[in-house]
C-alpha cells in the first residue's frame, strides 16, 4: 500500500526551498535541545511549580508547559518572522489556517507523566504547510534522543539515519493512545492477532516507536494536532504508513490516525474496524 495525501490536500507534497528545511531543521534542533534539558531538570521533582489542571485533575499544566512554549515562540518569532505558531498552551496565532507554512508545538507531550516522574514524555515541533509536515523534531529527553526529520530528507536518531523494516505484526509491539470506549476492543483483537498493546500516555513518542522501529504500529483517538504533527513527520520520512481512523492515507489525519510498517497496515485496521 503507497499513502497518498488525502484529498483535501494537494496532490503533490509542495516544495519546499531547501535553505528553509534546513534553518527549520537547525532552529528545531536547538529548541528540542532547550527543551529536553529543562524536562529532565525537573521532571518528577515533587511539586511542579505553577501545576494546576485543565479539564479534570489528571490533565495537568505546568510552568515548564508554559516557559518552553513561550521560549519556542520567541525564537520561532526571530527565526521564521510571519510564520504563525500554533500550540497546546497558547493558542493559535492570526491566520495560522490559512498561512502557506505554520509551527506547530506541544512543550511537553505526557504532562501527567512528567508530573509523576515517569520517564515518558517529549517535547513537539513541526513545521506544517497544506500537505502536511514539513519538518518534525522530538526530544525524548528520558532516552536522551533528539529524532529529527524532514520532507524527503529522512530520519536521524541524534545523527544516525533510521528506517522502517516491513514486517507483518504478529509478534509485535503496538503503541496505543485511545479512548475508553475503544481501547478494549481494539485490545482484544491484537491479542487475538499475537500482538501486544502499549498504552504509555504520550501521542508523540508512541507514532516515534513506529518511525524507529520498536513498535509495528500506533493508533490513536481524540488527539490534537500538536500532539502528532512532529511525530508524523518523523512516521512518514521512516517510510511508515499513515491512514486516517476510516483507512484513507492522509500524512497529519483529524480524529483518528492509524500508523503502520508496511507489512502490518491492513491486519492492523482489521483489528480497528473490528468492534466499532
Amino acid at each position: 500500500m503507497t499513502v497518498q495525501p488525502h484529498p483535501s490536500a494537494p496532490s503533490t507534497p509542495l516544495t519546499v526551498e531547501a535553505g528553509l528545511l534546513s534553518k527549520a531543521l537547525e532552529v528545531a534542533g536547538r529548541l528540542a535541545n532547550d527543551a529536553a534539558e529543562v524536562i529532565t531538570a525537573t521532571a518528577g521533582r515533587g511539586q511542579q511549580p505553577g501545576a494546576t489542571h485543565k479539564a479534570n485533575p489528571f490533565d495537568w499544566v505546568t510552568d515548564t508547559d508554559r516557559t518552553l512554549e513561550r521560549h519556542t515562540r520567541r525564537v520561532l518569532a526571530s527565526e521564521f518572522p510571519g510564520v504563525p505558531v500554533v500550540g497546546e498552551e497558547f493558542g493559535s496565532d492570526v491566520d495560522a489556517a490559512t498561512a502557506p507554512y505554520r509551527w506547530v508545538v506541544d512543550p511537553v507531550d505526557g504532562t501527567a507523566n512528567y508530573v509523576a516522574g515517569f520517564p515518558w514524555c517529549a517535547y513537539s515541533l513541526a513545521l506544517v504547510d497544506a500537505y502536511g509536515p514539513v519538518v518534525g523534531v522530538i526530544a525524548d529527553p528520558s532516552r536522551a534522543q533528539i529524532y529529527a526529520a524532514a520532507r524527503g530528507r529522512g530520519v536521524r536518531a541524534n545523527g544516525v539515519a533510521v528506517t522502517v523494516t516491513p514486517r507483518s505484526p504478529t509478534g509485535g509491539l503496538i503503541c496505543a493512545e485511545l479512548s475508553l470506549e475503544r481501547a478494549p476492543g481494539f485490545t482484544r483483537q491484537a491479542a487475538a492477532g499475537h500482538a501486544g498493546v502499549r498504552v504509555l500516555g504520550s501521542s508523540a513518542l508512541a507514532i516515534t516507536q513506529v518511525a524507529l522501529g520498536h513498535a509495528v504500529a500506533a493508533v490513536l483517538d481524540g488527539y490534537r494536532e500538536w500532539d502528532v504533527a512532529g511525530a508524523a513527520c518523523l512516521a512518514a520520512e521512516a517510510g511508515a504508513l499513515i491512514v486516517d481512523g476510516e483507512g484513507r492515507p492522509n500524512p497529519l489525519p483529524t480524529g483518528a490516525m492509524v500508523v503502520a510498517v508496511p507489512g502490518s497496515l491492513d491486519e492492523v485496521l482489521g483489528w480497528w474496524h473490528a468492534e466499532r
